[in-house]
């Protein structure tokens, strides 16, 4: 269902709204802004001051909320569209869902979805992407746009047989669903395998449901089973149909016909040493023109998908519903069939390929003057690694490096310094994220796991991937054109808030009501780098923040502190990214392949759905990396580790260890006999009788206790004597005790593990994600 109707102002009174009008307002458009209200009142002059004093108060008040910017909406009401969880089912049988947010977001009920098939509904346990509806009530409705994951009525699992039963326990950690197969079902099944069963009816109140049989899909043994598990828990779409792979391969070598000879221009690539697809390729050199001195011409080239995926093809289709490429530390499962991903579109060394480039024009101060987009034809004349890049740079050339070393390598250095001094200008959020690489051996196991090193290579390709970015969405906004932009909200006031809770524990100052601005959030970081809090504060402004998301309608990116933003620089892997080429082709006369009609009907629905694909394809990639790492440790079990503290909730302490950076839970009951209160102010588990604290950032030495691979969860041991009591924080109260404590040391485990474990590290904002 389309989005209410913003009001007209003919449907309220005109002049300076009272209270109740104005919150009736908000209620009906959802959200909207200064300007909005002020147009639909009809106001003027010192209406307008009024009106800006009226919604500063009533945000004070905590009546509104603001979305964005300059947008407000009423505190408490919902997003347009969100991701949820199957909840609960009230007393009439309707499904309640709640947003994946977190806990303190309202219970909404579900429309049936009346065109879903017998047996194929939404169950409990379901993730979903829905819309959200205000009522003539003023309640909320969520009505399905798309399921997402693993269904509640059926189950990955693994085979466990016993002398007088076969069961089938989940891989998901957090799923208490075991089920009972019979033996008829379970003939040529063996302890271990992974299968895929339906959930059935219990015979009894109590104990296990029935279980039917569907698929086996591999054993938990397999060094690449991780892999498997996540694709099929979160329901990555896998492989291509036979259409798409017959499109995939009719494709041919491109020639220069309707495009612009490049190849005298000596582009090269420079990606991690183990990719196998590259869709982005630079060069940079001096501007000759006079009015410009000190200025830098920089060149961007891109694989032209579009070229290959025409709109409502088979390829598009699929690529639409895959949303993007899923990276594995095993395997990948791409976008595009191979013969595109890691062929035609991909910018070989030595090889023509068909592209969209842009021609970027800087000053000395790295202020982009203009910029020109062409649909060329082009050859990369090397293909470099970061390291090489890197060391090539620094005077460390190779028999490949060393011939382009001053005529390629030096002139992009030079660019790209020119580029920071724009950028340090910019100041987009300096966050950092320590990532760590998984390394593969040829059995499918884990040979190493070592930090993610972070070049100043890393950074070039990424500044000018970001002004490329940068030159779609504003060359789109000039022509008037539709596109997908990438959008980042500023923090919410609850978020700041519980920053400023956080800081004043800390005794470090922010001023109530300041603008968080992204170079304010930067002094922060830079205030703490080299003190005791610098990891915990830089953790806390990480969390903090929004997450960046597609949209059809442009609000900015808040962390690369940009007004515009849209991807266009890995068409390969990213549907989004696609989506702007078509829209750059249609809008500068490039081709009859451009964004079709039917592709800008779509337009808004497309993000929606590219962006739930986005959250699949993360979550999948941090679910089989934990189970990577659960394996890597299984055989280290009674080892002990240094780590520090990532996580406080109220049933445990979240360990993140120092070199291999894996999540565990320390639980609470393995904390001493007196019980803790979680204090979310001060993000620290606090104990009542002696106010002992256990805070966010505090280094701790542990000992692993248990390492399950198949499901990814570590639990630990602590080894570390807690803080002392802040004399600067209240000790807590009895009554602020987490609800379902049982005993001394926190809630009771369920099944022999603490409820709740999982992996709370978050990348919002890293790299390619941005």
């Amino acid at each position: 269902m389309a989005r209410p109707r913003i009001p007209k102002a003919a449907r309220f009174p005109q002049g300076l709204p009272d209270r109740d009008t104005l919150m009736n307002y908000l209620r009906e458009t959802g959200e909207s802004d200064r300007a909005a209200i002020a147009r639909a009142f009809g106001l003027k002059g010192a209406d307008r001051r009024a009106l800006r004093e009226m919604l500063k108060s009533l945000e004070e008040e905590g009546a509104l909320s603001r979305r964005g910017r300059k947008g407000f909406s009423e505190t408490g009401a919902l997003p347009e569209v969100g991701v949820v969880d199957v909840a609960e089912r009230d007393p009439d049988g309707d499904l309640l869902v709640r947003l994946t947010k977190g806990e303190d977001a309202p219970l909404v009920v579900l429309a049936p979805d009346r065109k879903a098939e017998a047996g194929q509904a939404p169950g409990l346990g379901d993730r979903l992407l829905v819309r959200f509806v205000r009522l003539e009530s003023g309640d909320y409705e969520a009505r399905l746009i798309k399921r997402l994951g693993q269904s509640a009525h059926r189950i990955l699992g693994v085979v466990r047989k016993a002398r007088r039963e076969i069961r089938v326990e989940p891989v998901d950690r957090r799923s208490k669903e075991t089920l009972l197969l019979s033996e008829a079902e379970a003939g040529d099944l063996r302890d271990g395998d992974l299968v895929v069963a339906q959930v059935g009816r219990s015979e009894s109140r109590y104990g296990p449901k029935r279980g039917k049989l569907l698929e086996v899909v591999g054993r938990e043994d397999e060094p690449r089973a991780a892999s498997l598990i996540a694709i099929h828990s979160h329901g990555i779409p896998t492989g291509f149909s036979d259409a798409a792979l017959a499109e995939a391969e009719s494709a041919q070598e491109p020639t220069l016909a309707g495009r612009e000879d490049l190849r005298e221009i000596p582009f090269i690539t420079i990606d991690p040493a183990d990719a196998r697809d590259h869709d982005d390729a630079v060069y940079a050199e001096p501007d000759t023109d006079e009015k410009n001195p000190g200025g830098w011409i920089v060149w961007v080239a891109i694989a032209d998908v579009a070229a290959y995926v025409r709109p409502d093809s088979a390829l598009d289709r699929e690529a639409r519903d895959k949303g993007n490429s899923v990276y594995f530390p095993d395997r990948v499962e791409p976008m595009l069939p191979e013969r595109l991903s890691n062929g035609l579109c991909s910018l070989r060394e030595g090889e023509n390929r068909a592209c969209m480039a842009v021609r970027m024009v800087f000053d000395a101060s790295g202020r982009k003057r203009s910029h020109r987009f062409v649909r060329g034809l082009m050859r990369s004349a090397a293909k470099l690694s970061y390291e090489q890049a890197q060391a090539a740079s620094e005077g460390r050339t190779d028999d490949k490096t060393g011939p382009i070393a001053e005529t390629i390598i030096k002139p992009l250095w030079t660019a790209y310094g020119v580029m920071k001094k724009g950028r340090d200008a910019r100041s987009p959020l300096a966050i950092e994220s320590l990532e760590r690489k998984i390394h593969i051996d040829e059995m499918g196991r884990i040979a190493s796991i070592i930090p993610r090193e972070s070049l100043e290579a890393h950074r070039l390709i990424e500044e000018m991937m970001i002004q490329a970015n940068v030159s779609a969405a504003e060359t789109l906004e000039a022509k008037r054109t539709p596109q997908i932009y990438r959008v980042h909200d500023e923090p919410s006031q609850e978020k700041l808030q519980a920053l400023v809770d956080f800081l004043q524990t800390l005794e470090i100052p922010w001023t109530k009501g300041e603008a968080p601005r992204t170079e304010r959030f930067n002094r922060l970081l830079e205030q703490t780098r080299d003190t005791p809090h610098a990891e915990i504060v830089n953790e806390v402004v990480l969390r903090s923040q929004m997450q960046a998301i597609y949209s059809s309608e442009n609000i900015g990116h808040y962390g690369l502190n940009l007004a515009r933003y849209a991807h266009f620089t890995s068409p390969i892997r990213r549907y989004a990214d696609l989506i702007v080429h078509r829209a750059l082709i249609r809008a500068l006369g490039l081709g009859d392949d451009g964004l079709s009609d039917r592709d800008i009907s779509q337009i808004k629905a497309t993000a929606e759905m590219i962006t739930a694909a986005e959250r699949r394809a993360m979550a999948a990639e941090r679910d089989a990396t934990d189970r990577y790492i659960a394996a890597f440790l299984a055989d280290q079990v009674g080892a002990e580790f240094d780590g520090k503290i990532t996580g406080v909730t109220r049933f445990g302490l979240f360990v993140r260890l120092r070199d291999t950076g894996a999540d565990g839970l320390v639980p609470v009951s393995k904390l001493g006999s007196e019980y803790f209160v979680h204090d979310d102010r001060s993000h620290a588990l606090v104990g009542e009788r002696t106010g002992a604290r256990w805070p966010l950032g505090m280094a701790v030495r542990v000992r692993l206790e248990e390492a399950t691979p198949v499901t990814g969860g570590l639990l630990f041991e602590m080894l570390s004597e807690p803080a002392p009591p802040d004399r600067n924080t209240p000790r807590p109260r009895l009554g602020m005790r987490a609800r379902g404590d049982r005993r001394p040391g926190g809630p009771k485990p369920r099944n022999g593990r603490p409820p709740g474990i999982k992996n709370t590290r978050q990348r919002k904002m890293g790299g390619k994600r941005r």
